[in-house]
């Protein structure tokens, strides 16, 4: 595999090379810091107290990665009420509410906290925006759990902006405390437009103190817009609930991308989508394995493309220590036989 360590130096030398076919593989993709670490918390627990284990939601949006943990013992739910009283319960990367916590603690449920965080980043900048008496606008998905989670930290402050119609529809007491917040997953571009909305109705809309696009969010999306002019297709590795990838197809294709696809595994790339293809971009989203990719890239080689070249526009270096709690047992119980308790 060869590497184009500049986005730059790939550009320049992409026109020279069409006459057969290749494989553009972005760099970076795939796992980010906060999927590992909340996929090591599961794994860590199972293998600390054995099945079942059980997590609220799903511990990243991936559908291989659930299926694997399920297959393992993992036994996802939706609320903390299907979860038996006394046992342990891991929260999923994407954050939960204060009122989540509270009803865990009612139950008398041992918790650990996997999630991401530049997600409790983002929790903590409601609460001190909230104790400021400002009003939040949360730019984000309807529905998404990291939304649902970071809301409820303020609900009587907080309001989300999800559609370009729902600028008009916020209410604020002093447009001159407003201040914007975003779900970490989204596109960059998309998150900016509705802020640049927002400031037509609200002049003195602040912003957060840092960005809060997660920086793997972020990478991921350079990296497809350094590659997609140059692709007749784009094949994305991820889940349709997973947001940030969700994204990565809409920014390969606003791009210049000829096509762009969602897929969980390679058997799901349709022939017909090779018709005429010279140029296949891959990429994968933040909770996507990289074992996924390499099945891809196998499967594309079948049809043969088996060129492939690396496009590298960062090189991540981030990671995360495992949840407090869980490092905290571990060291208690360090030789200790393995059990549930």
């Amino acid at each position: 595999m060869s590497s184009s360590p500049q986005a730059s130096e790939f550009t320049e030398n992409a026109a020279a090379d069409t006459a057969h076919k290749r494989v553009l593989l972005a760099k970076p993709r795939g796992y980010c810091a906060g999927v590992d670490r909340a996929v090591d918390t599961v794994e860590r627990v199972l293998d600390k107290y054995g099945p079942p284990v059980y997590v609220r939601k799903e511990i990243v949006h991936n559908q291989h990665v659930v299926r694997n943990l399920r297959e393992r013992g993992v036994v996802f739910v939706e609320d903390t009420e299907e979860v038996p009283e006394g046992s342990l319960l891991v929260f999923s990367a994407h954050g939960v509410s204060p009122a989540v916590r509270e009803a865990a603690e009612r139950r008398n449920l041992r918790t650990i906290d996997a999630t991401c965080p530049l997600v409790t980043k983002v929790h903590k900048e409601v609460n001190r925006f909230a104790r400021q008496d400002y009003d939040i606008l949360l730019i984000g998905h309807e529905g998404h759990e990291e939304v649902e989670g970071t809301s409820g930290e303020a609900p009587e402050r907080v309001q989300l902006v999800d559609k370009p119609e729902d600028v008009d529809d916020v209410e604020v007491r002093d447009p001159s405390k407003v201040v914007w917040l975003s779900q970490t997953t989204l596109s960059v571009d998309e998150t900016m437009e509705r802020v640049e909305q927002l400031q037509q109705r609200f002049p003195d809309l602040q912003a957060p103190p840092s960005d809060d696009i997660c920086y793997a969010t972020s990478n991921r999306q350079v990296a497809v817009k350094a590659m997609a002019a140059e692709c007749d297709l784009v094949l994305v590795v991820g889940s349709r609930n997973s947001s940030n990838s969700k994204r990565l197809v809409e920014v390969a294709l606003q791009s210049g991308a000829g096509a762009a696809h969602l897929i969980d595994y390679a058997s799901d790339i349709d022939e017909n989508w090779l018709d005429g293809v010279r140029t296949v971009g891959v990429t994968s989203g933040a909770s996507v394995p990289d074992v996924l990719v390499f099945q891809v890239l196998d499967r594309l080689r079948e049809y043969g493309w088996e060129d492939v070249e690396e496009v590298t526009t960062a090189n991540e270096k981030v990671s995360f220590a495992l949840p407090r709690e869980l490092r905290k047992d571990l060291d208690e119980n360090h030789g200790r036989p393995q059990g549930v308790r």
